[in-house]
């Protein structure tokens, strides 16, 4: 694959035990491809613990990981373990790094597994980017008819009840779940 200088390389990292945080990395892809100039790569860390993957190639990396019992998932831990070797090459440090998680409760303790993330970046040495979203009740609107309904200036998160299937995603457009497409 060429690349142009000015491309720009990302990649979304993710795991997904259910589907639900796959399917918001797969919108994640979406988005950054409609982006001029990005090149983007989807990678489940479940097929980087077989195939690594030299993530010094990348720009930039979200990460995504469903809220397990307040942090990441036990493979998305893993995962993070395994970069032992780009923390002592310092192959990360100055790339930009941003975060999502799902979890089946609007709280869900979403927070502190971006915050994770947010550790695990600036370990590396990453840049970390936040959630540029202004809520809707930071305006005088209703908070749940917002874009980023959950309120995190952290990172983007999202709430699929744990019995709806993996795209059912509440919008943020009305009280009612609605599936985004």
């Amino acid at each position: 694959m060429s690349t142009t200088h000015s491309q720009k390389q990302i990649a979304v990292i993710y795991h997904s035990g259910h589907g639900r945080t796959e399917f918001f990395a797969q919108r994640v892809v979406e988005g950054a491809r409609s982006v001029a100039g990005s090149e983007v790569t989807l990678l489940n860390v479940d097929d980087l613990v077989t195939s690594p993957v030299d993530l010094g190639a990348f720009d930039g990396i979200v990460w995504g990981s469903p809220t397990y019992f307040g942090g990441v998932s036990g493979p998305f831990k893993s995962f993070m373990d395994s970069t032992s070797p780009n923390f002592r090459e310092q192959t990360l440090r100055g790339k930009l790094a941003a975060g999502f998680t799902v979890s089946s409760l609007p709280s869900g303790d979403k927070q502190s597994t971006l915050l994770s993330m947010v550790v695990f970046s600036m370990q590396h040495g990453m840049l970390w980017v936040g959630n540029p979203q202004i809520t809707k009740s930071s305006i005088d609107a209703v908070a749940y008819q917002g874009a980023d309904r959950l309120g995190s200036w952290t990172g983007a998160m999202a709430q699929i009840d744990h019995r709806a299937p993996a795209d059912f995603i509440h919008s943020g457009r009305h009280r009612n779940r609605s599936v985004l497409r």
